[in-house]
């Protein structure tokens, strides 16, 4: 195994994994809304579900899309789509009530797995991994290695980006202040759609 290229990959985990894009705007807003305990199936479909997407990739997926072109174009523009429909929701959430339940209900461990399968960053952030980083040891250990390290690294940015969301649930009481935190997130997330539709 080689100790240098693991360290790059997990220096690069770290830096994709805990910047932010959809999922860590989607679990900042799921804990300021929901708080952590309810976004916990949240945090765990990232994670595991960004997991799964990158043993595909490295398993052989990625060579389909190479061979059909037309089918990684489809679903770009279908998670883009997607995306446009999660900064709507997300702009128009309402704060939490006095009694701490917030209204609407978030997003489900299917949902936020199968979520990985149109983020357009997360299937950048597992090409590059499973490409650049072949080398870390023999096939398919090369693979595992990849896979178990951004299980870890994802599962504590996710956490981290749902309790940073939880703990604004103090800073942000009024629902104006709310309102505004809200139209930001949306922006947000839009805002991470301009490199993929700047590509042809």
């Amino acid at each position: 195994m080689s100790q240098e290229l693991l360290i790059a990959f997990i220096v690069f985990a770290v830096a994709t994994l805990f910047t932010p894009g959809p999922n860590n705007i989607m679990l900042l807003a799921s804990g300021l809304h929901f708080g952590f305990r309810r976004t916990v199936p949240h945090i765990a479909g990232v994670a595991i579900g960004f997991a799964v997407l990158a043993a595909a990739m490295g398993l052989g997926l990625g060579a389909v899309f190479i061979a059909f072109p037309l089918l990684q174009s489809l679903l770009k523009y279908a998670g883009a789509a997607y995306l446009v429909y999660l900064a709507v929701m997300i702009a128009m959430a309402k704060p939490a009530d006095p009694g701490g339940l917030a209204q609407g209900r978030p997003m489900t461990f299917t949902q936020a797995a199968l979520f990985q399968w149109v983020n357009v960053k997360g299937w950048v952030i597992a090409i590059g991994t499973i490409t650049a980083y072949a080398a870390i040891a023999t096939y398919p250990w090369n693979i595992m290695i990849q896979v178990l390290t951004l299980l870890l690294i994802g599962s504590v940015s996710s956490t981290t980006w749902a309790v940073f969301g939880t703990a604004l649930q103090t800073l942000l009481k009024s629902p104006r202040a709310v309102r505004a935190f809200n139209l930001v997130m949306a922006g947000l997330l839009l805002a991470s759609l301009y490199p993929v539709l700047r590509e042809p």
